[in-house]
């Protein structure tokens, strides 16, 4: 649909309740940590078609703190009154009659600034010389594992040790379409709420408590979302600010930032700083496993600050891994709060395996796809709780990694690669090999799904979770229709309403199917046996004999077909509908392996990804095309971040990757075509056997691609080069290789 027929986003709305909007202009800081002397907005007041330009002293909210489990201290004002701790952060709010108007308006409020040292490097956030929050007396918003003794005998017996610093470099989510609201407040006392977002019951819920009203005078409806990938879970600040500007301007307010207020403004992912210490026998298999994370938090803590949980839980990836050893510390720095990027934790955790598996290979000389089998759980051991914590439901890693070898002509690529290095061509062959598994589901089991047949013979589904852009109008409606016997293009499925649907967990975490499908399919279910109820008592049978009947859209006795009632006539009788909750209480955990070919020219640096084949295995597929789409932008997704993608800031805390101009990632014609191998292993979980696909091609193309790039180099000597492998830093690796041989 966004591609064929369009989509009404945020900002396209035309609905009668934003008559007369106003339009929302911010004032945002130009410097990453200044204490503000003086704000003069007399100015911008004079200006054309200005309304009201506001200031934190003029708004009487509680600060909110964006992550609950954080230090307390640690509180983003609505508008900075006092200090400005990143580039982008709101100092003042302009009202406009027209958006035009706004930036002009802006321009005229005049901030006097008094900088203060910007805290950028994560070490040194950590040693807390310069502290953001004054009464937090430290820059460390949380840790996990911190308290934990250090086993100082982890790596005994072991023949060879391997430790390495890694960096999983910061990234910007970068949705077509930048984050947007719209609020409006009827005589009812209620604000109806428009806002791009991955869950609207979140959004309902957090702005309610932001702007201290009851969440039942909050209506949230989702339009079209142009892009989420984890950074438009739940409400921003800026959602609320402008329900209660609305509230307080007794008029409707919009709002939808530009460009590059959203690569300095939405939050970003990954950025953690990794040291990986790995421990084994001569023979291959890993006896021990250590990780330390420095993970950055940004400016203001939010989701990010929870995600090295995530990494911590899954560090021994497939691994069958006797002892396993993790900690991390989250601090603030003068930079873009972190929260979720497609894969939320999970990728951080198998780049620093699948890494550190790669060194130790490298030490002991065998070949990294052998090391890997040698040390992956074992089928027969599942369900399998590892030392990381937490108990993976099914899988057959061995088998997924010789599928992928065997689908890359792996034995064959060595050859050419032992040639190419034979003959010191220039562009020399790298082949990486990743094994992964990801949690799927998160903390979120449960999801709400509501069926109901019509007196026309149409169906509608509601559904708490939100997509934008995964196909779940689709694939809900196949699942309610192979229960019902109702054709798909009969079947409605809607979301993103909390009037209509007022719980709901919303889509995050590839959790979608496996718990909001799930429901659609328990829902059918649950409508087919409360219609043969009906139906037993009006063609005078016995339930047991009642069956489906698709040919009529409706319930059959067995062997008498002439005996029949369609859904419609039933429900012109009575409604019928009705609603249910899927509670798995557990997650899942979809796995696989992915095998990259690239190409990496010694002279300039320069790296092709050549091929790539990837075995996702999510269990039972539903959709095939769409479980496929979802394979295609991870790994496209997992590519670039392997070689494009990193946010960058000076010293001074200054983004200059703030436009598409600085900020790389790939289109089409710069990837290659993927091969997709198939393999399911369904889940003990849930009756459909499924598992998540979302977030799985970020998780194993990116080391994979990694990798590659490195063993491209290895007979030179390079073990290392961090992310994204750019030109210049392949370059430096293989000339540092070369100075380090002299």
């Amino acid at each position: 649909m966004f591609l064929t027929r369009g989509a009404t986003y945020t900002d396209d709305l035309t609905d009668e309740r934003l008559t007369g909007a106003l339009h929302l202009t911010l004032v945002r800081s130009p410097l990453a940590h200044a204490r503000i002397t003086s704000i003069d907005v007399e100015g911008a007041r004079q200006a054309p078609g200005v309304v009201a330009v506001i200031t934190g002293a003029d708004l009487d909210l509680e600060a909110p703190l964006l992550f609950p489990a954080a230090n307390k201290a640690m509180v983003r004002p609505w508008l900075a009154t006092d200090v400005v701790r990143f580039v982008g952060e709101p100092v003042a709010a302009v009202l406009t009659e027209e958006r035009y108007q706004g930036q002009d308006a802006a321009d005229l409020v005049e901030v006097d600034y008094d900088p203060l040292p910007a805290v950028i490097d994560l070490k040194a956030a950590a040693s807390d010389e310069v502290v953001l929050f004054p009464e937090a007396r430290t820059n460390t918003a949380a840790g996990w594992g911190l308290d934990d003794a250090q086993d100082d005998t982890l790596f005994d017996g072991c023949d060879v040790v391997v430790t390495r610093e890694i960096v999983n470099q910061r990234l910007a989510a970068a949705p077509l379409e930048t984050r947007a609201a719209a609020a409006a407040w009827g005589s009812d006392g209620r604000v109806t709420l428009f806002c791009s977002s991955q869950n609207a019951q979140a959004v309902r819920d957090e702005v309610a408590g932001w702007i201290g009203v009851d969440k039942s005078q909050v209506h949230v409806i989702l339009p079209d979302v142009g892009g989420g990938f984890g950074a438009k879970i739940g409400a921003d600040p800026e959602f609320a600010l402008v329900a209660h500007l609305a509230k307080l301007q007794g008029r409707p307010v919009r709002w939808s930032e530009s460009r590059s207020e959203n690569m300095t403004g939405m939050v970003q992912g990954r950025a953690q700083h990794q040291t990986i210490t790995i421990g084994g026998s001569r023979d291959g298999k890993v006896k021990a496993y250590r990780i330390d994370i420095i993970a950055d938090a940004g400016a203001y803590p939010r989701l990010g600050t929870f995600l090295p949980q995530f990494t911590r839980m899954m560090a021994p990836g497939v691994y069958d891994i006797d002892k396993v050893e993790s900690r991390a510390r989250v601090v603030v720095t003068n930079t873009t709060s972190t929260a979720a990027y497609r894969g939320a934790g999970r990728p951080e955790a198998t780049a620093a395996i699948e890494r550190a598996m790669d060194l130790f290979a490298a030490e002991i000389g065998m070949d990294p796809a052998e090391v890997r089998k040698i040390n992956v759980v074992a089928p027969d051991k599942f369900p399998f709780t590892t030392k990381g914590g937490v108990e993976y439901d099914s899988g057959e890693y061995a088998k997924a990694i010789d599928k992928a070898l065997e689908a890359s002509g792996y034995a064959d690529l060595r050859a050419e690669q032992a040639a190419r290095r034979e003959r010191g061509d220039v562009r020399q062959l790298g082949i990486g090999v990743s094994a992964y598994v990801e949690i799927t589901g998160g903390g979120a089991f449960a999801e709400d799904a509501a069926i109901e047949v019509h007196p026309d013979g149409t169906v509608t589904v509601l559904t708490g979770t939100s997509p934008h852009g995964q196909g779940h109008a689709t694939a809900w409606a196949m699942l309610a229709s192979e229960h019902l016997g109702v054709p798909i293009e009969k079947i409605t499925v809607k979301h993103g309403d909390t009037d209509l649907i007022p719980r709901g967990a919303g889509t995050m975490g590839s959790r979608s199917l496996q718990t909001g499908g799930v429901a659609v399919y328990q829902a059918a279910g649950e409508l087919v046996e409360l219609a043969k109820q009906r139906a037993a008592e009006l063609l005078e049978a016995n339930v047991d004999d009642l069956v489906v009947d698709e040919s009529i859209e409706g319930i059959s006795v067995k062997g008498a077909p002439g005996s029949s009632v369609t859904f419609a006539q039933l429900a012109e009788k009575d409604s019928l509908a009705v609603s249910t909750v899927f509670d798995s209480q557990k997650p899942t955990f979809p796995f696989g392996a992915h095998v990259a070919v690239v190409e990496v020219d010694t002279e300039s640096g320069k790296v092709t990804v050549e091929r790539i084949v990837t075995v996702d295995d999510a269990g039972p597929v539903v959709n095939p095309l769409l479980a496929e789409g979802q394979r295609h932008g991870g790994i496209a997704q997992g590519i670039s971040q392997a070689l494009l993608e990193e946010v960058v800031y000076d010293e001074e805390g200054n983004p200059l990757t703030a436009t598409f101009a600085d900020y790389g990632f790939p289109s089409a014609a710069e990837l290659p075509s993927f091969e997709l191998v198939d393999q399911a292993t369904p889940t003990p979980i849930n009756p459909l056997g499924a598992k998540g696909i979302g977030e799985a091609g970020t998780i194993g193309a990116t080391p994979a691609v990694q990798s590659a790039v490195v063993d491209a180099l290895s007979h030179l000597g390079v073990r290392h080069i961090d992310m994204p492998t750019t030109p210049l830093r392949v370059w430096e690796a293989i000339q540092a290789a070369s100075e380090g041989a002299k």
